[in-house]
């Protein structure tokens, strides 16, 4: 049997990966994986990075790695150029590790000997942006997978822990580790066993760590200011534990398509009690259970 720690959406929260290294400690397992986004977001991703590639985790490009990469070059849409995180990041992290985070791989096939392979990618296969979600309907995920081999699979990206069997392929999503986004302010993660037949959830673990850390950081690196209303967005989501940045541009494009971000806008839209109705339908009424099906 084979013991595996299975984690994502890190976000370059170092409190919260920190709180999960030492949560799994009793677990004895024999490796970890991590199914990108490990960095933006939080304020550590330079510290979260370190972590990763000293021991030696297997970890892979999600969406927001993407962001670091093609932000300001020939191959980023043309919508990114409003974006301003991404060079917030940059300003964190040196060569080294940008070349590092060029050099992962989009997807990976875990082989161990005495355990079932394992497919891992961020969203879909060749898609970081879209997730398997739990209310993905057969026939979409039976499209998405097809093609792929392995019968066990690991995604991340929506921040919605899940696991569900689908035509043969069992699904795992452990959720976020640093940015929750269904009203829990604990970082989550699953351990996983595994041997020829296959894999099994052994621990959904939902892990509370040091939000005061994140605020210190965030306001040390003057993150709100130099980010402008995304960053402040980005803050309210810790706060909430809840999708901010979403929902607003959505609010926004139906109720003020014309008028410039502000300050005084993004106040008036957290003030809304309707805010759930701007969030994508996964997300609407979303708690802290693990989702199975």
């Amino acid at each position: 049997m084979t013991r595996l720690a299975v984690l994502s959406d890190i976000h370059g929260n170092l409190p919260a990966l920190q709180a999960v290294m030492r949560d799994m400690e009793p677990f004895e397992v024999d490796h970890v994986v991590v199914a990108g986004d490990s960095v933006c977001w939080g304020p550590f991703s330079r510290q979260v990075m370190a972590i990763l590639n000293e021991r030696g985790w297997a970890f892979l490009r999600g969406n927001n790695e993407y962001y670091l990469l093609d932000y300001d070059t020939a191959r980023a849409p043309k919508h990114w150029s409003a974006f301003t995180m991404p060079a917030f990041i940059h300003s964190q992290l040196d060569g080294g590790c940008l070349n590092r985070i060029a050099s992962l791989p989009d997807e990976l096939v875990i082989r161990f000997r005495d355990a079932a392979p394992i497919r891992v990618f961020h969203g879909i296969p060749d898609n970081p942006w879209v997730a398997i979600n739990p209310g993905s309907s057969v026939r979409q995920v039976q499209t998405w997978l097809r093609g792929v081999a392995e019968t066990t699979i690991i995604g991340g990206h929506s921040h919605i822990a899940m696991e569900r069997r689908i035509n043969g392929w069992h699904i795992f999503n452990p959720g976020a580790v640093g940015v929750p986004l269904d009203g829990d302010f604990s970082a989550s993660y699953m351990i996983l066993d595994g041997n020829e037949d296959g894999w099994e959830l052994t621990a959904h673990r939902r892990v509370p760590f040091d939000y005061a850390a994140i605020y210190a950081e965030f306001e040390r690196q003057r993150f709100a200011e130099r980010c402008g209303i995304v960053g402040h967005l980005v803050i309210e989501e810790f706060r909430a534990a809840r999708l901010r940045v979403h929902p607003y541009h959505s609010w926004k494009r139906a109720h003020y398509p014309d008028r410039p971000d502000s300050l005084a806008l993004m106040k008036l839209f957290l003030r809304r009690d309707d805010i759930e109705d701007f969030m994508p339908p996964a997300y609407r009424g979303l708690d802290h259970r693990l989702r199975r099906g």
